[in-house]
């Protein structure tokens, strides 16, 4: 299973739209995806226990069998996918892949 991970930093002056990330962005994913995609998750993220800023405001974790299907999933939707971003945030995303290992 291989996990391609989406964090939006804690920026001074970022914006981000969870409603949208949720109702929106996220589903349209899925659907370009189709069956490449097995699930996804999103972070909503919360200030520490203490108080303080946490390092991101959101992320998302999307699932996939495989590299390949993560490749043939995001195959011709990459560009849709990365310019909807600016319809619910202005933070740059830190993006990674992961082996999920259990």
């Amino acid at each position: 299973m291989i996990k391609y991970t989406v964090m939006y930093p804690n920026t001074e002056n970022g914006t981000f739209d969870h409603d949208y990330y949720r109702d929106v962005h996220l589903p349209l994913l899925k659907k370009r995806m189709g069956d490449y995609c097995h699930s996804w998750s999103i972070d909503k993220i919360m200030p520490s226990p203490d108080g303080s800023p946490a390092p991101y405001v959101a992320g998302c974790h999307i699932f996939c069998a495989s590299l390949e299907d993560l490749e043939k999933g995001m195959e011709g939707h990459a560009d849709e996918l990365v310019a909807d971003v600016a319809n619910f945030s202005n933070i740059t995303p830190v993006k990674w892949i992961s082996e999920v290992v259990e």
